[in-house]
């Protein structure tokens, strides 16, 4: 059949719709179960031969997607066997087998249910539309820091700006926002993470479809504490979220989210604070001086020197994921520059989700005012708690995947 210019089909019921409501309409299929017969074909295509070749007219390929986002989900799905029972009587053996059934049963349901959502997700999460700096933000900003005197700075790799809109998400979508920022990050700089983020879409989804990969996680066992503080429910809500959501949602794909917890001394038994175990000394500073001198150390860790500055490194490490009371917002490097006859002057560099990229990418080809928009100063840092979030290289599986289940932190006394 063919369709006007105005018209669209709908990916999961076909149903012919104006092209300005089919957003709307593939959103609402998520409010319901997959269909469950979506779930039985990719059973059995994902056991016939794939030999043939695919033709435009036909439907080959489209299940063959199907069957590889079944496997991918039920990967995503299923946690490792348990260990082996000890041996016990034949009267226990019968006891217990009086329950098994119901409990195999419930347990088979709800596990073919999260397959399902998974499956379902991966194949019709939507993309998110932002503005794309033609050159890159980050290759502009390094331009333009590369035209500074008598700094040192060091700059993390790719990412994309990603701003709240006020009909979407204007005054609660940060935390979001900041997710989307990191994961343009790992889908550019790191392979192993992109194979396997959003059942390995290869680009950032919308809010809506990353509420839906954070319930998932809920529902897998991540984070259980910070789940019944949402009622277990994000999808649609204008919910704030924070770090801790940030780790758990990466956390369930694998990545080695870590959290970083600076604050008063008397408050630390409120954070998730283990034993420090990663590396990061604490260090004779104080104040908020103590937070700059752990991002500077995290960036500078693993640089690359830039061939054409000794003033500017990049580091291979990541992006964070920065809280604080109120907003969130993403570092993507640090500053020093000496002051004459005084302390240097020490800045984060970071991207603010309540900006707008268009201007960032206007002030950065023209040098100018972008230093209001991306610099911060250690004096601006006024709160006096603050969290951080990075990501480890690596994919966890198996015990190491179990382990990520449970939050904890490492806490810094500022």
């Amino acid at each position: 059949m063919s369709l006007s210019d105005t018209s669209s089909l709908c990916p999961i019921c076909s149903a012919s719709l104006p092209s300005s409501h089919i957003h709307w309409h593939v959103e609402n299929h998520f409010q319901d179960d997959a269909p469950s017969a979506d779930l039985e074909l990719a059973r059995q295509i994902s056991l016939t031969p794939t030999t043939a070749s695919w033709h435009p007219q036909d439907y080959q390929f489209h299940d063959l997607l199907l069957a590889r986002d079944l496997q991918l989900a039920q990967q995503l799905a299923f946690a490792p066997p348990s260990p082996t029972p000890p041996q016990t009587t034949n009267q226990e053996k019968d006891a217990e087998s009086t329950h098994s059934i119901t409990r195999t049963t419930a347990s088979c349901d709800e596990d073919i249910d999260l397959v399902s959502r998974i499956s379902h997700l991966a194949r019709f999460q939507i993309r998110d539309e932002f503005h794309q700096v033609k050159d890159g933000l980050m290759s502009l900003l390094k331009n333009c820091l590369e035209s500074e005197n008598d700094s040192s700075t060091i700059l993390s790799g790719y990412v994309d700006h990603f701003e709240s809109v006020g009909s979407v998400d204007w005054g609660w979508g940060c935390g979001w926002r900041n997710i989307q920022m990191l994961s343009s990050h790992l889908l550019m700089e790191r392979k192993e993470a992109r194979s396997v983020l959003f059942g390995g879409a290869g680009f950032v989804p919308n809010i809506a479809s990353l509420q839906r990969w954070l319930e998932i996680a809920w529902k897998r066992g991540f984070d259980t504490l910070g789940s019944d503080q949402f009622e277990n429910t994000l999808i649609g809500s204008k919910k704030w979220i924070g770090t801790t959501e940030c780790a758990t949602l990466f956390r369930s794909f694998g990545l080695k989210a870590r959290v970083v917890d600076f604050g008063p001394k008397e408050s630390e038994s409120l954070y998730l604070s283990v034993p420090s175990g990663n590396g990061f000394e604490k260090t004779k500073a104080k104040g908020q001086q103590v937070l700059f001198d752990w991002v500077w150390n995290y960036f500078a860790g693993d640089t690359a020197a830039n061939a054409n500055s000794l003033r500017l490194a990049i580091s291979r490490k990541m992006p964070l994921y920065f809280q604080h009371d109120g907003h969130s917002r993403t570092i993507i490097g640090v500053q020093v520059k000496p002051q004459h006859g005084g302390k240097p002057n020490c800045s984060l560099l970071i991207l603010d989700p309540s900006h707008k990229t268009a201007a960032l990418e206007k002030s950065l080809e023209i040098n100018l005012g972008w230093q209001k928009l991306i610099k911060r100063g250690v004096h601006t840092l006024k709160k006096s708690q603050y969290q951080l979030c990075y990501i480890d290289p690596g994919i966890a599986y198996g015990e190491e995947l179990e382990q990520l289940k449970v939050l904890d932190s490492v806490f810094f006394d500022i």
